[in-house]
């Protein structure tokens, strides 16, 4: 049975990355625009926009897969390393999004921040730990 906090960290990693879609989607023309700005970048074209979307969702589905539901404690720390370069990225990322683009990734960041934090409860630590019987009365104590 899986505890709490792990349930809780799951609703936040996929709602951010449905979140993140959204935001993508929504942003998809300004950063074309952006790669084309670029001579080296554009001769990659759309297509690997694409591309490195999908790569970047699959391994982020790959990690809440070994997080969530197989209790990979190294999945825990991948997802803890990527959220930090994501939160040191946003400033720099800030003056190249519209304002809309912006919103969702922020509200993007938080559910993050909401996931990992869940990564770090008393119950979730015993997840981790390999004791796959938790006392789900004592989560948020």
């Amino acid at each position: 049975m899986r505890p709490t906090s792990i349930i809780q960290f799951e609703r936040f990693y996929l709602g951010s990355l449905v979140v993140g879609l959204i935001g993508n989607a929504l942003n998809w023309d300004n950063a074309t625009a952006l790669l084309q700005a670029d001579p080296n970048a554009a001769m990659l074209g759309s297509g690997f926009m694409f591309i490195s979307m999908a790569i970047g969702l699959g391994i982020s589905l790959l990690l809440w897969f070994l997080a969530a539901r197989k209790a990979v404690g190294v999945a825990k720390w991948i997802i803890v390393v990527f959220f930090a370069i994501g939160l040191i990225s946003v400033p720099f990322s800030l003056g190249q999004l519209s304002a809309l683009a912006i919103v969702t990734s922020l509200v993007s960041m938080a559910l993050q921040a909401g996931a990992v934090y869940m990564l770090f409860r008393p119950d979730a630590k015993k997840w981790f730990a390999g004791e796959k019987t938790v006392d789900l009365e004592k989560t948020f104590e």
